[in-house]
């Protein structure tokens, strides 16, 4: 079993994020920056496979100052020497994708190699509408599932996967879309590149720019383990079937899982895949270990409070709660062993929850509960 971490970036504690704006604040920010580049520095002794993050801009209220990914995923790699950083992952309808394709490739080289990347529709509006790279295409959740606006979001996507796949594998190449058209119609140099015709490819004589690549490629290959970030959507079940990435699913509830791991690997099937039972989806949800029982219904409260005001308005429900002792936490694993799991994925409440809770955390999994199952 291999085990990731992930940080949402929150930026203060309940009772400071219950004030107001706490991600303007630059000493929050900077207290979490400090926590963070700890809890990776553990992570990564402690023998964690990953550690992640996901995208999301505009958060003054604090919940979720990630901000870019590529930077924050730096500063992981920046601080860690032997897990693997998890892009967990950009929201494809607000970036060109072949600025995605080309900042994963040179990361992967900057990590040599420790880099897993998800990739996800969005389903925050606000910061979605701000940020979006395609006029029309918005966000999705539960207030447009199956709408046109819903079925737009995934051609979209599905687009921009597919531009990265091409940019990721070919030395050079060009895409006619409906979204994206790669090199431009009628795309042309304006004045005389002979470099371009006797170093590379994909430009005629005339300056006429046919075809593009990206540089570098990627450092693994055919490219890093792709993810899909905490989804139990049907579709984007099978299509990462089709595609050959792994969904996350911040919950343990057997027969939904096993519904979805039939799915995936029926889909991977008709695609040539051939998909080792236990490996179709990573599992997960909220850990935190305590030695004290007296402490667990704080942490559950707090947990709580955090969806309660910011999962569940989303349509994101409530994760999976590991909480509790050593051994609680290791029947919770034991059953995603049953379920069918070669990876888990834990949120750490970090900023939520007080620094030294989520250290405590961290040694008691790595001595009490990690060696079970590794």
């Amino acid at each position: 079993m291999k085990f990731h971490a992930i940080a949402y970036g929150t930026v203060g504690t309940r009772k400071e994020l219950e004030r107001g704006m706490a991600g303007k604040r630059p000493d929050l920010y900077q207290r979490m920056l400090k926590d963070l580049k700890e809890y990776v520095t553990v992570c990564d002794q402690a023998g964690f496979e990953g550690f992640g993050h996901p995208e999301h801009h505009l958060q003054i209220e604090g919940m979720e100052a990630t901000g870019s990914p590529g930077l924050l995923s730096m500063f992981i790699g920046q601080h860690s020497t032997r897990l693997k950083v998890d892009v967990l992952g950009y929201v494809l309808n607000t970036h060109n994708p072949l600025r995605v394709a080309e900042d994963v490739a040179m990361m992967d080289h900057m990590l040599e190699g420790r880099l897993n990347v998800a990739f996800v529709r969005g389903y925050q509006a606000r910061w979605v509408q701000n940020y979006g790279t395609l006029p029309g295409v918005e966000a999705v959740g539960h207030w447009n599932k199956k709408q046109a606006s819903d079925l737009k979001n995934r051609r979209a996507f599905e687009e921009a996967v597919a531009v990265i796949k091409k940019a990721w594998s070919a030395d050079t190449f060009s895409h006619r879309g409906e979204f994206w058209q790669f090199p431009p119609e009628g795309a042309k140099n304006p004045h005389p590149m002979e470099a371009y015709t006797q170093f590379g490819a994909g430009v005629k004589d005339d300056m006429t720019i046919e075809e593009i690549g990206i540089a570098p490629c990627p450092y693994q290959k055919p490219h890093p383990p792709l993810y899909a970030g905490f989804t139990h959507n049907t579709e984007s079940i099978r299509y990462w079937g089709r595609e050959g990435g792994k969904p996350i699913i911040i919950l343990l509830h057997e027969e939904l899982c096993a519904r979805l791991q039939n799915i995936y690997r029926e889909e991977a099937e008709k695609a040539g895949r051939t998909v080792r039972p236990g490996t179709e989806l990573a599992l997960g949800g909220q850990l935190v270990l305590t030695e004290n029982p007296s402490e667990t219904p704080q942490i559950m409260a707090d947990t709580r409070w955090f969806w309660e005001k910011w999962g569940i308005p989303f349509g994101l429900g409530v994760a999976e709660p590991l909480i509790g002792d050593p051994d609680s936490v290791s029947r919770k694993i034991e059953l995603a062993q049953k379920i069918g799991t070669d990876e888990m994925f834990f949120l750490l409440g970090d900023g939520l929850l007080p620094r030294d809770t989520i250290l405590r955390s961290f040694e008691l999994f790595a001595t009490k509960v990690m060696p079970r199952f590794t």
